[in-house]
């Protein structure tokens, strides 16, 4: 039987994907730049997607209670996370499978981000 599990919130800033962007080596301006952002017809700054994938990962290892057990981690990037001077909240909730794997739903302002994300799991 599916076990939900605890929901968390994690907060994004812009000072995170400065850092984020440094780490992977991602510089894209649309990341940092509202103006470059907006000039390509984006919303505003939007958080980094492996960012993004990268909270569910977090989530999994955190709140589930499954440290260093992810084996894969994917999803459909539906939507971007879109990241105001003051930075923005990111739902994070999951399921544990019957099959051990746990779906992960992630969200911004009540607006799914992430499609079918599931973390499968070492034994």
């Amino acid at each position: 039987m599916a076990e939900q599990l605890a929901p968390a919130t994690y907060r994004v800033t812009r000072e995170a994907l400065v850092a984020y962007a440094a780490a992977s080596g991602d510089h894209n301006p649309i990341h940092q730049d509202e103006e470059v952002a907006r000039s390509v017809g984006l919303p505003g700054v939007i958080a980094h997607g492996m960012y993004t994938l990268a909270l569910a990962a977090r989530y999994v290892d955190e709140v589930a209670g499954e440290p260093g057990r992810i084996a894969s981690i994917g999803a459909k990037f539906t939507k971007p996370v879109v990241v105001p001077a003051e930075g923005v909240d990111v739902e994070v909730a999951g399921t544990r499978k019957d099959d051990g794997s746990i779906a992960v739903t992630v969200t911004c302002d009540g607006v799914a981000v992430l499609g079918r994300c599931v973390a499968v799991l070492r034994a």
